[in-house]
């Protein structure tokens, strides 16, 4: 056998890691949820309320009948014609749009990188982006490795007021409607009052409409394509993560206007090159089937919801107002301990899991999300009542936590700037 030779490093120079990347933290929720995979890999049961999406009973559809030789090579880096004509279809069917397939619709690897590509089209170092919070975690740490600077707007900050947050180097509000974790679904009078408070300061509009079927009545949910027909000054970012359940196939989409949707083909063509070609192809193959399979699980899923918020009435858990997706986010009352050693400590103790909502922004540490798309509803409401108990217990010793995470074999959170 060939031996390895062995290098002394005694005299290497360290080798660089940017500080644009240091200075991002680790995804909160995901960190969570990969102690959860963890756990379970240890033969541990865990009540999983941290998941960002819900498990939908779906067949698997024919992939025999796809063509092969277009599944396994490159696609268009705008998405396959058939694929961007179903989705714009139905965008304007059933939010009233006039979204055009071949100029308003991108479809790229899933929604993180359409909103990276969106905010890389836009912004210069320095440059500031407005969040209303509590917002989805990955918006700020965007905002970051693009040298640019997250600014944010505390959750219950009234809309009459977000013109006070605009400065001379604002150059986009980024929303989540319907709002993760809060459920919160904005108006179209509220969309519009957003929308021109940043057109006439010369900001776009980034609008992440991830679970714009998860409402309990269409005519809840106004899209912002619809809101501005012709789109100016508004990009759209979707998926078919959570509306299909398919958020492994990894697919999402842009919608905007013409000259925008060219510079963001540019960086798709750059960096993802195509989304998923077989998958692609499935997808727009069987669009209109998985939705016949998915509206309904989705009704069920908001109906769902409804009976959680009662149950957590009852018990006397206190969470942000919201009819919209999956989620709650629960206020932590007159705890002693925060969000975060809360959500520890029912991991290790109690095996549930929930997400610290300084995840999701400097205003919302005081709050957990809960999510309701994967367990029984008799297991939620278990959980919710050692929640509701964990409450009113005293401060947690920190330092324990961290040494029962070690014990377990399990990773310590990275912050910011480790």
């Amino acid at each position: 056998m060939m031996s390895v030779p062995q290098h002394s490093h005694k005299n290497w120079p360290e080798l660089q890691l940017s500080h644009r990347v240091r200075s991002i933290e680790e995804a909160l929720s995901i960190y969570i949820n990969q102690l959860v995979y963890d756990m379970k890999r240890q033969g541990e049961t865990v009540t999983t309320l941290s998941l960002g999406e819900a498990f939908f009973d779906l067949p698997l559809f024919d992939f025999s009948k796809l063509d092969k030789e277009k599944g396994f090579h490159y696609s268009s880096s705008r998405g396959a014609p058939e694929l961007r004509e179903k989705i714009a279809r139905f965008y304007n069917d059933r939010y009233g749009s006039s979204v055009d397939a071949d100029t308003n619709l991108l479809v790229t690897a899933g929604s993180k990188p359409a909103i990276f590509m969106a905010l890389q089209a836009i912004l210069d170092p320095g440059d500031e982006v407005l969040i209303p919070e509590p917002a989805w975690l990955s918006y700020q740490e965007h905002v970051r490795l693009l040298d640019a600077e997250p600014r944010f707007i505390r959750y219950d900050a009234p809309i009459d007021s977000f013109h006070e947050h605009f400065t001379s180097r604002t150059r986009i509000l980024v929303l989540n409607n319907p709002n993760n974790p809060s459920g919160r679904i904005y108006t179209h009078d509220e969309l519009r009052q957003i929308y021109e408070t940043c057109r006439e300061r010369g900001a776009y509009l980034l609008v992440d409409e991830a679970y714009s079927d998860f409402v309990q009545e269409q005519a809840d949910f106004s899209s912002i394509a619809s809101v501005v027909p012709d789109l100016d000054g508004v990009i759209v970012v979707n998926s078919l993560s959570k509306n299909l359940g398919m958020s492994g196939f990894r697919i999402g989409y842009t919608i905007a206007d013409p000259s925008f949707t060219s510079v963001i083909l540019k960086l798709n063509q750059h960096l993802i090159t195509c989304a998923p070609s077989m998958l692609v192809h499935y997808v727009a193959s069987y669009f209109d089937d998985i939705i016949e399979v998915t509206m309904p699980q989705i009704r069920k899923l908001v109906e769902k919801r409804n009976r959680v918020a009662a149950m957590m009435d009852s018990i006397g858990l206190d969470y942000l107002p919201g009819g919209g997706t999956f989620y709650f986010f629960v206020s932590l009352g007159d705890s002693p301990n925060d969000g975060f050693d809360l959500a520890i400590q029912l991991l290790l103790r109690e095996r549930i899991a929930v997400v610290p909502g300084a995840a999701y922004g400097a205003s919302t540490e005081r709050f957990l999300r809960v999510s309701v798309g994967t367990e029984s509803e008799e297991q939620i409401e278990h959980a919710l009542r050692r929640i509701r108990a964990a409450l009113i217990e005293p401060k947690y010793d920190s330092t324990e936590l961290s040494r029962q995470l070690a014990v377990k074999g399990l990773p310590l959170f990275q912050r910011r700037g480790s």
